[in-house]
């Protein structure tokens, strides 16, 4: 039953509309935070290198603060924010749905969760556009039967 809410079409606005005021919230009280985002609804810019992308875990933390911080901005239904991923330090715009953001932390306390980030239906067409993107790349041909 639980699954006839959490997949409701809805229901994801709504959530996502929560998750967006509270991070608007937590941005006028210049309170730093960090989420756990679902990695399936994300995309990178530039892409993470395929070895860093393969290092994050599906429900992967992501820390608010310091200069990751000072870049955030909100749309209508998006966070952004730039950070640096892997020993390298790989630079990149990170874009993640309100409805992928699963938890919102503050001082290691979850403020908020999200159980709609848990919704496979939500991110497959992320997944198969990555894939096609994945095609797409020359150099990925071998890896492709």
């Amino acid at each position: 039953m639980i699954n006839n809410i959490i997949e409701n079409v809805e229901y994801k606005k709504l959530v996502s509309s929560q998750v967006k005021d509270t991070i608007t919230f937590l941005l006028n009280e210049n309170q730093e935070f960090a989420i756990t985002a679902n990695i399936e609804a994300i995309k990178f810019d530039p892409e993470l290198p395929n070895a860093t992308y393969e290092q994050l875990s599906k429900f992967s933390l992501f820390v608010l603060a310091n200069y990751t911080y000072s870049t955030i901005k909100l749309d209508e239904d998006n966070l952004y924010f730039e950070a640096g991923f892997g020993s390298e330090n790989f630079g990149s715009t990170v874009r993640v749905p309100f409805y992928a953001i699963f938890q919102i932390v503050v001082d290691e306390s979850i403020l908020f969760v999200n159980s709609v980030a848990t919704v496979d239906k939500f991110n497959k067409d992320s997944k198969e556009k990555s894939l096609n993107i994945f095609k797409k790349n020359p150099n990925n041909k071998n890896l492709i039967k």
